[in-house]
């Protein structure tokens, strides 16, 4: 069962690579939604199988996008994570408490300076 009482889409026994490890969970947030991850899989991965398909929206056209190649060459399935905008979700891994939004446009940069590291605030 997925984390919203749904059916998970993740696929737990491939025909060819067999049953999937177990992993660590670790929760993630998408939208202000709760997901619960398994560690060392992609946003993306994460994020299907939790029924998120749409990932962010074209600038002028307003069209959505998601997965199209997986593998980080084009850019349908960039999204915000924690406050950087298109972070290619195919390929970037999850990580406990990450902060991921779906992306209008180019998307906007909302990090904080003590969000950064090595970054000191003056004072």
């Amino acid at each position: 069962m997925a984390s919203d009482g749904l059916i998970s889409r993740r696929i737990t026994d491939h025909p060819v690579l067999g049953p999937l490890p177990s992993a660590r969970k670790v929760t993630i947030n998408c939208d202000g939604r709760n997901i619960t991850a398994r560690e060392g899989e992609t946003i993306a991965s994460a994020l299907v199988a939790e029924g998120v398909l749409q990932f962010r929206r074209t600038e002028k056209e307003k069209e959505w996008r998601g997965i199209f190649c997986a593998i980080g060459r084009c850019t349908d399935c960039t999204m915000t994570v924690d406050g950087v905008p298109n972070i290619r979700t195919c390929i970037t891994t999850v990580r406990e408490n990450m902060i991921i939004e779906t992306q209008e446009g180019l998307g906007v940069w909302r990090i904080e300076k003590h969000a950064q590291p090595g970054i000191q605030e003056e004072g």
